[in-house]
């Protein structure tokens, strides 16, 4: 068992994968690097064709997510949508064969209808040419960011709309 988190004392990056990525694995290394994701109510993750930039999906547990009124907390929600995110830019760096570290620069929610029940979240980009742009921008310059939206759904009932960008940082 590792030593807990410290403040200022980076995490070992995840060895990149030598095939296709192992989510499973990943999500056990997310739950050490980042402490707070074990509370979140993650109860698995799948992604569509990671190489080319397809959807991070989400299936998350309400119950460790209540707010007083019995339904999603917004702060809860709010740090799923932007964890996510930075999941989906870091396993796509992945699938480049890139470890390079991706920090949020910029988020925003909507939030359209109550978290009622377990949900389900899905990251895009907002852009289809995104991942072909950041890929150009990290092979030209070394750094670069992207837009990717997230989307939570109670069964079909559009909950939730986040939009962000997260930018990769040059490799140090």
């Amino acid at each position: 068992m590792r030593q807990p988190r410290q403040p200022g004392v980076p995490y070992p990056r995840l060895p990149l994968p030598e095939t296709q990525e192992d989510l499973a694995a990943f999500q056990r290394w997310l739950g050490e690097a980042i402490p707070m994701v074990g509370t979140l109510g993650i109860q698995g993750m799948t992604q569509s064709t990671a190489r080319e930039g397809g959807a991070l999906m989400w299936q998350l547990a309400l119950s460790p997510n209540l707010n007083d009124k019995g339904t999603g907390f917004g702060g809860a929600l709010t740090a799923q949508t932007t964890l996510q995110g930075w999941c989906w830019v870091t396993l796509w760096l992945r699938a480049q064969g890139r470890a390079q570290d991706v920090v949020v620069a910029e988020a925003s929610q909507r939030f359209l209808a109550p978290v009622t029940s377990d949900y389900r979240i899905i990251c895009t980009p907002s852009d289809s040419q995104g991942p072909e742009q950041l890929a150009e921008k990290l092979n030209a310059r070394g750094r670069g960011s992207i837009a990717l939206t997230q989307q939570l759904y109670c069964g079909d009932t559009l909950c939730l709309e986040a939009n962000g960008r997260y930018a990769v940082l040059p490799v140090a």
